[in-house]
């Protein structure tokens, strides 16, 4: 049976949520009860990772059978976990407001199993005024404390859409600097020219292009896999 531990209070007080924890990972701002055996987790809360969540139910399941790469692919039940992080030299571009907002060939790639590539790009790829600090953070129990990023390009603003780590733990070093971002809030992010799809279900920050090969963590019935 996994468990659920509170670690602290949040600092929203109109919220009043916990801090938790699974055995999978984080989980802020979200109170988690097991129902035992195999019957479905039930959470109640207000947000992970400051994105508001409905209350509802999710049926712990198996894990799945990883489809099978072909050449030149990668399955994502091949990566790791702990997560690995890696140098990618693929030419990434971040599209925003119709402006490219970054543009970059010296990315880092985060890898874990379940979960398509988390591109983090250097702040420097960035154009001036293309990251505006947002409030709130949330805590990754590999990374550690991450801060929040509005993206702005143009007129348009996607608020909370980018995170990085100030003082990451110290596997993930290397990371300080990089940004990530959810490629569903931009008008497009592309690696080498192919347009990425972003992990499904909308909480994590994976990019999917036609390198990689699941099922994804996100979808309904995942939270454990």
């Amino acid at each position: 049976m996994r468990r659920f531990v509170t670690l602290c209070p949040t600092d929203d007080p109109e919220r009043s949520a916990a801090v938790g924890r699974t055995t999978e990972g984080p989980v802020v701002g979200f109170s988690l009860t097991c129902l035992g055996g195999t019957a479905p987790w039930t959470w109640a809360g207000w947000s992970v990772n400051g994105y508001p969540r409905r209350c509802g139910s999710v049926t712990m399941s198996r894990r799945p059978t990883p489809e099978r790469p072909g050449a030149g692919q990668e399955s994502v039940w091949d990566y790791p976990r702990p997560p690995r992080l890696e140098s990618t030299s693929n030419d990434i571009e971040v599209v925003l407001g119709g402006l490219v907002v970054a543009r970059t060939s010296a990315a880092l790639r985060v890898l874990e199993t379940s979960h398509p590539p988390t591109y983090y790009l250097p702040m420097s790829c960035f154009v001036d005024g293309a990251l505006r600090p947002a409030g709130g953070g949330s805590l990754c129990e590999w990374k550690g404390q991450a801060a929040y990023f509005d993206v702005v390009g143009g007129d348009a603003v996607a608020e909370r859409a980018a995170w990085h780590y100030p003082t990451p733990t110290r596997e993930f070093a290397e990371i300080v600097g990089h940004v990530a971002l959810y490629p569903g809030a931009m008008d497009r992010c592309t690696v080498d020219g192919e347009v990425v799809r972003p992990q499904p279900g909308g909480f994590y920050g994976g990019w999917v292009t036609s390198t990689v090969v699941g099922p994804f963590k996100g979808d309904p019935g995942t939270m454990f896999w």
